[in-house]
């Protein structure tokens, strides 16, 4: 399954909202350095779906603000 996502770091919260069908926009607490905020958004979607980390990747926009994240179930 891939879906997207809009990151919002250096929230005072970590939370996930659905938008649509396969969007969701993803508040975290992590800041955008050194792939901190990219570690957290695969630990807070993977408790999201129920499924580990390993099968979660980000294969766009690692360096953006709006993210393709593939999840294998």
């Amino acid at each position: 399954m891939r879906i997207y996502v809009k990151v919002i770091p250096r929230s005072s919260l970590n939370k996930v909202e659905k938008i649509s069908e396969g969007e969701y926009k993803v508040k975290l607490t992590a800041p955008p350095v050194d792939g901190e905020a990219n570690k957290m958004l695969i630990r807070i979607l993977a408790d999201y779906f129920g499924v580990p980390k390993n099968s979660m990747e980000i294969v766009g926009g690692k360096s953006a603000k709006t993210k393709i994240v593939d999840i294998i179930i």
